[in-house]
């Protein structure tokens, strides 16, 4: 348990107060008992008494002090190693314990505004973050006429299977430009500090969608391999869709899907699609663009797999910004192959 910052301080001064009573006492006691002795200090001196003779010193008070030595190394032969043995699992217990406070601190953070949240909730679907809608305000570059429009906010139970760590981080403290996620870490200009981000992904991870029990790391979740199945099977069922690849570049699947268009398609995120892969938050993809930038198919494979890394370079001209979702832990590789030739096509 972790206690308030003021408790160590309050128990600290009572521990000191106590000491310091104690000797004031005993100093008193020792005073007291002390005036009648007054003249006899040659009589009463230690250094003056005849000591143990060799008889006593080496009976009974030498077995005594040996038994006592013998005592002190069974406590120290026997608790060492138990202390050693617990050990490892008293420190996987204080982390469990810090693990479960960070994340309580973040679904405090998370919470909506009337509960003392910094409203992430409001927009991300409650307190699970299954993807919801938030406000937001456009400027209508055909008309020029400014309006507002409901900005279908994504899923982030699956956000931790898309980003790292750090790119989750990186995205929480400097926002999206051009879209309703605001920076909300202090050095992007947002309210959270250090602390408080890093309370949020430990949010972000205990919410997300679990893997199978018997599933490894690395394995897309059950439920999100079911759902998008499902989603990718209606969808070519309703027939609006030519190509299964064109089917799971737009569709937004709920808890667990995340859909290319958001971000390659103006429009697609308030329900005004314009040109398929013609550009938006991420780069156009028609035109070629693809092709130019990934000559080699098994390369682009590899890029919307893994995602991008901050700072590193990919294809012919790209720079890793950090914030293209890698795709390989929520789809399978023929559906990443499936989008691939459909971009490679527009």
């Amino acid at each position: 348990m972790i206690l308030a910052a003021g408790v160590p301080r309050n128990i600290a001064i009572v521990i000191a107060v106590v000491v310091t009573v104690g000797w004031l006492l005993y100093i008193v006691a020792n005073l007291r008992r002390a005036r009648p002795e007054i003249g006899s200090e040659i009589e009463l001196a230690p250094n003056r008494k005849p000591y143990y003779s060799d008889e006593e010193l080496e009976g009974k008070r030498l077995e005594r002090t040996q038994l006592a030595g013998v005592a002190m190394l069974v406590v120290l032969g026997v608790g060492l190693p138990l202390y050693w043995v617990h050990e490892p699992s008293r420190q996987d217990g204080a982390i469990e314990e810090f693990d479960k406070q960070f994340v309580g601190w973040g679904a405090r953070d998370f919470a909506a505004t009337a509960d003392g949240g910094f409203n992430c909730a409001g927009c991300h679907g409650g307190m699970k973050g299954v993807g919801g809608v938030a406000a937001y305000t456009i400027t209508d570059q055909r008309t020029g006429e400014v309006r507002p429009v409901a900005w279908k906010a994504p899923a982030i139970n699956t956000v931790v299977y898309r980003f790292s760590d750090s790119e989750i981080k990186f995205i929480l403290v400097y926002g999206r430009p051009f879209s309703p996620m605001s920076p909300w870490g202090v050095e992007g200009g947002g309210p959270m500090n250090d602390q408080q981000i890093n309370d949020l992904i430990s949010y972000l991870h205990s919410i997300a969608i679990p893997r199978g029990k018997d599933q490894v790391a690395g394995e897309i979740p059950k439920t999100i391999n079911d759902n998008v199945a499902k989603a990718l099977a209606d969808a070519m069922a309703s027939g609006k869709y030519k190509s299964e690849g064109e089917a799971l570049f737009n569709l937004e699947v709920g808890s667990g899907g995340y859909s290319c268009a958001r971000c390659h398609t103006k429009g697609w995120s308030y329900s005004d699609p314009q040109q398929a892969g013609g550009g938006a938050l991420g780069p156009n993809l028609t035109g070629g663009s693809t092709v130019r930038q990934f000559p080699a198919k098994s390369d682009q494979i590899d890029f919307i797999t893994k995602g991008s890394e901050l700072g590193k370079r990919y294809g012919q001209q790209g720079q890793g910004s950090g914030r293209m979702p890698g795709f390989g832990q929520l789809l399978t590789p023929e559906q990443i192959n499936a989008i691939v030739d459909y971009e490679r096509g527009l």
